[in-house]
């Protein structure tokens, strides 16, 4: 079989704060998709290993809004068609120009699923400082910050029901339109959380989602490390951390 997505690496442009912002296109073929940084109860989370770069510390990846899949009964969260995924590049020299070279596992489906493991290599350049009209398209499709959406509290609370530890979030914020679909992480590669449950009334969108340890190990969380994202018909919004009460 034919790999059904390509990759492209836009160079993007050289920050007055010596940082690089560029991005990784993948493109897709029809009837195919890829996923989020989670998944949801059918995928395979994305991974992306750039050791093999010069004059790169680190980098982030910043995610565009996705979409809810429906995948045999089990839902899926990600992209289709061409997706960009904006990626801020921390320099050892923020003079010198970078070789982003490595590799990107990510898992695409259409009627079976498929592992893919793409390379990347190209050199982007420092005295490039044109911002990318596509890159900046990425970027403004981010979910909005908690000030942008109007967020007042993000509470969590955990309790036990039958055996399960069950998180749930209660966030006080304007509607983001629609049927919103929440999703519930957790910073630490161990938590599983299932589809969260979510409802709401007023300005009061409530979730609830079971958490296991994929190791089967004792299960401790801080609420620090909960991560909410809400997905609406007009927006998305990122929450991140939430207090007890």
């Amino acid at each position: 079989m034919d790999n059904p997505v390509a990759v492209t690496v836009l160079e993007g442009w050289r920050q007055t704060d010596g940082t690089h912002i560029a991005a990784i296109k993948l493109e897709l073929e029809k009837g195919w998709k890829t996923y989020w940084r989670k998944p949801g109860d059918a995928g395979i989370p994305p991974s992306f290993d750039f050791l093999g770069s010069s004059n790169l510390i680190d980098f982030s990846v910043r995610w565009p809004a996705p979409v809810v899949f429906d995948q045999s009964g089990m839902t899926s969260v990600g992209y289709k068609d061409v997706v960009i995924l904006p990626i801020k590049l921390i320099l050892k020299n923020p003079n010198r120009d970078v070789r982003l070279r490595g590799t990107i596992d990510i898992g695409v489906c259409k009627d079976i699923c498929l592992p893919v493991t793409l390379h990347v290599n190209a050199k982007l350049e420092s005295d490039e400082t044109k911002k990318s009209p596509v890159i900046g398209a990425a970027l403004a499709s981010v979910p909005f910050t908690e000030e942008e959406a109007g967020v007042q509290s993000a509470v969590c609370r955990l309790s036990m029901d039958d055996g399960s530890l069950v998180v749930s979030t209660t966030v006080e914020m304007p509607s983001a339109g629609g049927e919103e679909y929440v999703i519930i992480e957790s910073a630490n590669d161990d938590h599983w959380l299932s589809d969260a449950q979510t409802s709401r009334e007023g300005n009061a969108l409530t979730s609830q989602s079971a958490l296991v340890s994929l190791s089967g190990g004792t299960v401790a969380i801080n609420r620090s490390d909960i991560r909410i994202t809400v997905l609406g018909r007009d927006h998305a919004v990122d929450v991140q951390g939430c207090t007890g009460g």
